[in-house]
């Protein structure tokens, strides 16, 4: 709840949404407008503003920050490098842990939490919802990817070692999506707004992230719809392993557009436009 004997200007939700909204559009200049160091000011002015609203948001907001800070000290574009690999290891690693380490062991909270044993089963509707997304993703990467020439925005791969590269980095990326954005940024702010405002905060978040690793020109009419579902199916089935599920199946389809984009011949069942 927000402090006691807050001064005019900081009272009540706009001042608390205007915290949160200044560290959400960093995202977007540090990672899809690219403008760094820039893009800091927003982040360090939302967490002062959400630390004089309210002790707890701006504690959050500044775990946010701790990560996205983190993240952007490497370039996210693709690389399939032993060196490029290594670094997308560790700050992504990074950008997990050390929010996750300051909650818990700094601040004795456990909002950050990355529940995988839920106890529940899934439903048959979550389970036709997996096969929705493989439809989906079979009918519209293709004509992302190829249509827009999106596929460029990754290396090349044509040997084998370089597919198996890229199959390994489009799922520990995938699964890393889940356990910052929805785990820790969307767990944050749900705490201190609604469901569809904090989805809409980590979506921006999100989508940047997306567009500087590769997801242009018309990606965000994807990304978009995308991120906020996530949010939206973590909030009610509150299982990590749900939204992974779901999240890797598409990149299954990712993998697979992208593999054959780069080569025809390969994964030849996919309904494009001619080239």
């Amino acid at each position: 709840m927000p402090d006691a004997a807050l001064p005019p200007w900081a009272v009540g939700s706009p001042a608390r949404l205007l915290a949160a909204a200044l560290v959400s559009l960093s995202a977007v200049l540090l990672f899809a407008v690219h403008v760094r160091p820039l893009g800091y000011l927003p982040l360090v002015l939302g967490v002062a503003l959400g630390w004089a609203v309210d002790r707890v948001l701006g504690r959050d907001l500044a775990l946010i920050g701790v990560g996205l800070g983190i993240i952007s000290a490497i370039s996210l574009e693709a690389d399939l490098s032993d060196a490029g690999m290594a670094r997308f290891t560790v700050a992504l690693s990074l950008a997990v842990l050390v929010p996750w380490a300051l909650s818990r062991f700094a601040f004795h909270d456990r909002t950050i939490t990355f529940p995988v044993a839920t106890g529940r089963r899934w439903s048959r509707g979550q389970i036709v919802y997996l096969a929705v997304v493989v439809v989906a993703g079979y009918l519209i990467l293709p004509f992302y990817f190829i249509g827009s020439g999106a596929y460029r925005n990754w290396p090349e791969v044509t040997s084998g070692a370089e597919i198996a590269r890229l199959f390994v980095g489009v799922n520990a990326v995938g699964i890393w999506d889940e356990l910052f954005f929805v785990c820790i940024v969307f767990a944050l702010l749900r705490q201190h707004f609604g469901l569809w405002t904090a989805n809409l905060l980590q979506a921006a978040v999100f989508v940047s992230f997306l567009w500087e690793l590769g997801y242009r020109e018309w990606g965000p009419l994807l990304t978009i719809p995308f991120a906020l579902v996530q949010g939206w199916i973590f909030s009610w089935s509150k299982s990590f392993t749900y939204v992974v599920a779901v999240h890797l199946l598409f990149d299954l389809v990712v993998f697979g557009v992208l593999v054959h984009a780069h080569n025809p011949e390969l994964f030849d069942v996919f309904v494009t436009a001619p080239r």
